[in-house]
């Protein structure tokens, strides 16, 4: 016989709304991590969907609740409204899906407010006809969903740029003594974390630009940072970021304190009580499927209750803690005999033992940075773009409307960040770090334009070996006034001199320049907003015109042609044409080379290409080795400039969705910039 939906749902409703409820609580605590790395398309878009549908789920579910336990048979799924309440608490690895969640905190209290009203008029009106051992465990889940909702409300608030600011002013000077040589027993990634509590107070006031000075401790911050060129500079600001991660998007800022401790050793233990309570009560009277559903809901809530503990006790957040306590005998019980390094050592094993079960077998910490930069070329754009066929997804996005975003998506990918960039990026901020308040201002701002300092030292350099060097005044009528458009025009130049000199591709200062640029237009194609100055779109899309433009009076050839069905049905359902294939690279050669032969005349529409390519010949002209060590230098110093110059709510933003090289950078500069300060106080 066939169900009709319809009748399912009149009858099975509520119970498949407080089911639905659970499952969204599960999927959010098990995906809410993948936000601290890149993670695929549909892990992301799952996690958006049950963000978005727990709240309202759970607040639906309350009203329907009001409804549906009017009748005898039903009863009991009055029962169920507490649950609702600790569903509207979420997990603890999740509270704000995007910074803008924390600056709405008050429409949260008050939702708070109402649904809690809601709950209560549900039980008052509809429990008290289970029994007096049903009654008492509404009351203890319904202060156990009270509790973790408003916990989760002050989360919210913690999490708020004027909140942090605010806190900074208000809170007495801490102890950041969490580091200490005893430590060096640890693993390299412990380790590291353990320094980056003893160091997050910069990056915590360094993300709201507070000026107020919270290491007031007696420590110096040189001597627990160490050398700026320490070996694993990288890993500590990953592990800072993490922890700032934390604080925005996550209950962290309010787990670990005493009454966020207090709150998850009593909300395990008051499931467990409603468990048995229920357990024990007689169920005459009830549908067998309530009294299940109402079975799941309790064992559910146990097992996320029991899971927030453990990993509240695990976190090294509660090493901080610990450290920072004025209770000495907790200290020395927990820490000073091992006790604690035994439990999180279980439990970590314990998660890696899960991770190898469910097929995760990745060692890598989940608090660690991809480690990966995007990657965009201009030239190998606009050599593809418009063309007759490509992919049908393509085709659909542009009778859609949506040409721009698949040209962004499509033609973009990411590469690992190198050793050679990394070397070339230390010994930067290490010079910088050398220099001082000659370079960053009060403030910890770069002082010079953008690779004005890059000229200035390789003139130096070449000037040493009796070389003539290119001055910054030769090209600074060619780059640009706005930053971005200086990036579009060193881009561009830097393909030209890449491709009509003598080096070879494989030689690591090639590779690392041209990730450099790559990563640069990436940001300023797809992440705008995290570079400073005015927005060049117009620009941009004015200088792509007259590339394409370029390209079809050249005819530029494809770098091979594609036979064969495979390649062609590979071809027709591609989602991905990023610039860092062989095959495209030769692409990239081909129309640089083009460019150099047209000469571009200067044009008011659009003098990039003639900047770009006066730019190059200057390069040419010089010596290959000196001018690939100048750009080198170049888009590290702008690299490092557009770290420096890109706003702190952008920096915050970006944290929820894998970070970015420039925040590592950024992060790197104010920590230095602390040290010079700390130097010159000294």
């Amino acid at each position: 016989m066939a169900v009709n939906p319809l009748d399912l749902w009149n009858h099975w409703a509520t119970q498949i709304l407080v089911l639905l409820s659970l499952a969204l609580q599960v999927v959010l605590l098990l995906l809410a991590g993948i936000r601290r790395g890149e993670a695929s398309t549909v892990p992301k878009l799952l996690l958006w969907l049950a963000y978005q549908l727990a709240d309202s789920t759970a607040i639906y579910t309350i009203g329907h609740l009001s409804i549906s336990a009017t009748a005898d048979r039903h009863q009991l799924v009055a029962f169920w409204a507490p649950f609702l309440l600790l569903h509207l608490g979420g997990p603890d690895n999740i509270t704000a899906y995007s910074l803008q969640d924390n600056e709405l905190w008050l429409r949260h209290l008050l939702t708070l407010i109402v649904q809690v009203l809601g709950t209560a008029y549900v039980l008052y009106k509809h429990i008290a006809g289970n029994g007096s051992l049903v009654v008492l465990a509404s009351i203890l889940m319904f202060a156990v969903g009270v509790v973790k909702y408003g916990e989760r409300t002050w989360a919210l608030r913690r999490g708020n740029m004027d909140s942090i600011r605010g806190s900074l002013k208000k809170q007495p000077p801490a102890k950041h003594t969490h580091f200490h040589p005893q430590d060096q027993g640890l693993d390299r990634e412990e380790f590291q974390l353990r320094r980056a509590h003893t160091l997050f107070h910069i990056c915590k006031r360094a993300i709201v630009d507070s000026s107020v000075n919270i290491d007031s401790d007696g420590h110096d911050t040189s001597e627990k940072l160490g050398r700026p060129r320490a070996r694993y500079m990288w890993l500590l600001m990953e592990m800072e970021l993490s922890l700032m991660y934390d604080i925005l998007y996550t209950k962290a800022a309010v787990i670990h304190t005493w009454f966020g401790y207090c709150i998850r050793l009593f909300s395990p233990l008051a499931v467990v009580a409603s468990l048995l309570l229920f357990y024990f009560r007689r169920k005459d009277g009830h549908s067998i499927v309530d009294v299940l559903v109402t079975y799941v809901l309790l064992v559910g809530a146990l097992l996320l209750e029991t899971t927030s503990l453990l990993n509240a006790l695990a976190s090294t957040w509660t090493f901080a803690f610990l450290y920072a306590t004025s209770w000495d005998w907790l200290r020395y019980t927990f820490l000073c005999n091992g006790r604690w390094d035994r439990l999180r050592r279980a439990l970590v094993s314990l998660r890696l033992l899960i991770r190898t079960t469910t097929g995760r077998s990745s060692r890598r910490s989940a608090r660690r940075w991809s480690g990966t930069m995007g990657q965009y070329n201009m030239l190998h754009f606009c050599s593809l773009c418009d063309k007759p066929g490509g992919p049908l997804l393509g085709r659909l996005a542009k009778m859609l409307g949506f040409k721009e975003l698949w040209d962004r998506k499509h033609y973009s990918g990411k590469t690992q960040i190198s050793k050679g960039i990394k070397k070339e990026v230390n010994k930067y901020i290490d010079r910088l770090h050398k220099l001082g308040v000659r370079r960053l201002n009060a403030l910890g701002v770069l002082r010079k334009t953008w690779s004005q300092d890059a000229f200035e030292l390789q003139e130096g350099l070449d000037h040493q070996d009796g070389f003539e060097g290119i001055s910054y005044q030769d090209v600074s009528q060619f780059i640009g006034i706005e930053f971005q458009e200086g990036i579009i025009i060193w881009h561009i130049a830097t393909e030209i001199f890449l491709a009509c000199s003598a080096v070879k591709n494989e030689m690591e200062e090639v590779k690392a320049v041209r990730a450099m640029s790559n990563y640069m237009m990436f940001l300023l194609v797809e992440r705008p907003y995290m570079l400073p100055g005015l927005p060049q779109n117009r620009l941009y899309q004015q200088t792509c015109k007259n590339l394409v433009e370029i390209r079809d009076q050249a005819e530029l050839p494809t770098p091979h042609p594609r036979w064969g069905l495979f390649t062609m049905l590979k071809d027709l359902f591609r989602l991905r044409d990023g610039p860092n294939s062989d095959s495209r690279l030769i692409l990239v050669q081909k129309f640089a080379r083009i460019l150099r032969e047209k000469d571009p005349s200067f044009s008011f529409e659009a003098p990039r290409l003639y900047y770009a390519t006066s730019i190059a010949k200057k390069l040419l002209n010089r010596d290959t080795s000196r001018s690939l060590q100048l750009l080198l230098k170049v888009w590290t110093d702008i690299l490092v400039y557009a770290a420096n110059r890109c706003s702190r709510d952008s920096h915050a933003k970006k944290l929820n969705d894998g970070g970015e090289l420039i925040t590592v950078l950024w992060l790197m500069i104010e920590h230095l910039h602390q040290v010079s300060l700390d130097a010159q106080g000294s």
